[in-house]
C-alpha cells in the first residue's frame, strides 16, 4: 500500500488498483479458499485462505500503515483480536489493565484466569504512573490500556507509560478503538501493540464484525502471524472488503462525530436532568449520568432518533446502558465502585444533524418531569 503525506488520502486510496491484472480500482473480493501452485517450492504467496487471503491482506497492510506498525492482523471480532494477543502469554504472566476497561475485555480476562489460569489481570489506575509502577511484579509482562476508557472516558499518557514499560521490559498494548489512527497513533508514542474493535469506527456502518491488531517489531509480528494462522479466527474476505470500504470515509466521519459530540457534551451539561457529563474532548464517545436512577428506563423508552443499542462508532447515534449491557458481567458492587453507576449512560454520538439530536434529547428529557 502506498502511504501519502496526509492520512485522509491514505484512507481513500486503501486497496485502490491492488489487482494489476485487471486494474480494478476497488479492492476485489477473493473468496477462494485454496490457491494453485505450478510446482514444488513455487507459490504465489497465497496457499490457503486462513493463512493469507488477498482481500484480507489489503486490510492488514492498510491498518499497519495507518498505525505505523510493521504488520497488521485481521480477526473475526474485537474480542478475537484481544484473545490473539493473550495467546502470546502463559501462566503465571500478568497484565496491568486499565481499571475502567470494556466489560467484554473484563469478561474474557476474568474467564481465562479463573478457568484456565492463562493470564492474570491486575487492574490499576493507568492515569497514575506511580500506581502502575507499584503494581509491577516479576510476573508482569504487559500493560493493557484503554484511552479514553470505556465507559468513563478516562485518559492516560501512553508515552509516559511506554517509557516506564521499557524500563521494566514490558509490552504496552493499547486499545485504540475510540480514537482510531485519525486522532491518535499509539505506536508513535512507544506502544508495541495496538488493537481495534473494527466493528466500531473503522468500519463505521454497524454492518461488520471485525477486530484488528497492529504490532511493531519483527519477532513480535512473526509470533502473532503464527498464532493467527494456528488459531484461525480470521476475518472473511467479504467482511475485509466492507472494512476497507468503511475506512475510506473514516477521516470525514471522525470529524463529524467529534464536532457533534463536543456540542452534545455542552448541551447535556446545561440540562437540569443531568448529574454529570464525561467527555475527553476527543472522538464521538461520551457518557453522562442522569440525576435519578429511576429515570433511566423511561428515558431509554422516550428517545426516538437515537437508538438504544449496545454497539458504538457507527454513523447512527446509539445510547448504551453499561449496567445491563456492556459491563453486566462485572459484579455490581465492583462495577459501582469503579464508577459505572446505575444512572450512567454511554452515548455514541453519530453524524446526524446536531439540531435533530438535540431535539430528540429535549423531548426525552421532557417526559421525565
Amino acid at each position: 500500500m502506498t502511504t501519502f503525506n496526509h492520512i485522509e488520502t491514505t484512507l481513500v486510496q486503501m486497496g485502490n488498483r491492488s489487482d494489476p491484472r485487471t486494474g480494478a480500482v476497488s479492492t476485489p473480493i477473493i473468496l477462494s479458499t485454496a490457491y494453485g501452485r505450478d510446482g514444488l517450492g513455487e507459490s504465489t504467496g497465497f496457499d490457503y485462505t486462513r493463512t493469507k487471503n488477498p482481500t484480507r491482506a489489503v486490510l492488514e497492510q492498510g491498518i499497519a500503515d495507518l498505525e505505523g506498525g510493521d504488520a497488521g492482523f485481521a480477526l473475526s471480532s474485537g474480542m478475537a483480536a484481544i484473545q490473539l494477543i493473550m495467546s502470546l502469554f502463559k501462566a503465571p504472566d500478568e497484565w496491568l489493565v486499565s481499571s475502567d476497561v470494556y466489560g467484554g475485555t473484563y469478561r474474557l480476562l476474568d474467564f481465562c484466569y479463573k478457568n484456565n489460569h492463562i493470564l492474570k489481570p491486575v487492574y490499576v489506575n493507568t492515569a497514575d504512573l506511580n500506581a502502575i509502577e507499584q503494581a509491577i511484579t516479576p510476573n508482569t509482562k504487559a500493560i493493557f490500556i484503554e484511552t479514553p476508557s470505556n465507559p468513563l472516558m478516562e485518559e492516560c499518557d501512553v508515552a509516559a507509560i511506554s517509557a516506564l514499560a521499557k524500563k521494566h521490559n514490558l509490552l504496552v498494548i493499547v486499545d485504540n478503538t475510540f480514537l482510531t489512527p485519525v486522532l491518535f497513533r499509539p505506536i508513535e508514542h512507544g506502544a508495541d501493540i495496538v488493537v481495534h474493535s473494527a466493528t466500531k469506527y473503522l468500519s463505521g456502518h454497524n454492518d461488520v464484525l471485525a477486530g484488528l491488531v497492529v504490532a511493531k517489531g519483527q519477532s513480535l509480528c512473526e509470533r502473532l502471524y503464527y498464532l493467527q494462522n494456528g488459531v484461525g479466527a480470521v476475518l472473511s474476505p467479504f467482511d475485509s472488503f466492507l472494512a476497507i470500504r468503511g475506512l475510506k470515509t473514516l477521516a470525514l466521519r471522525m470529524e463529524r462525530h467529534q464536532a457533534n459530540a463536543t456540542e452534545i457534551a455542552q448541551f447535556l451539561r446545561e440540562q437540569p436532568e443531568i448529574d454529570s457529563v464525561l467527555y475527553s474532548g476527543k472522538s464521538g464517545m461520551l457518557s453522562f449520568r442522569l440525576k435519578k436512577e429511576e429515570w433511566v428506563a423511561p428515558f431509554l423508552k422516550a428517545i426516538k432518533l437515537i437508538t438504544f443499542a449496545e454497539s458504538l462508532g457507527g454513523t447512527e447515534s446509539f445510547i448504551t446502558y453499561p449496567s445491563t449491557q456492556t459491563h453486566m458481567d462485572i459484579p455490581e458492587a465492583e462495577r459501582i465502585a469503579r464508577g459505572i453507576t446505575n444512572n450512567l449512560l454511554r452515548f455514541s454520538v453519530g453524524i446526524e444533524h446536531i439540531d435533530d439530536l438535540k431535539a430528540d434529547l429535549r423531548q426525552a428529557f421532557a417526559q421525565l418531569k
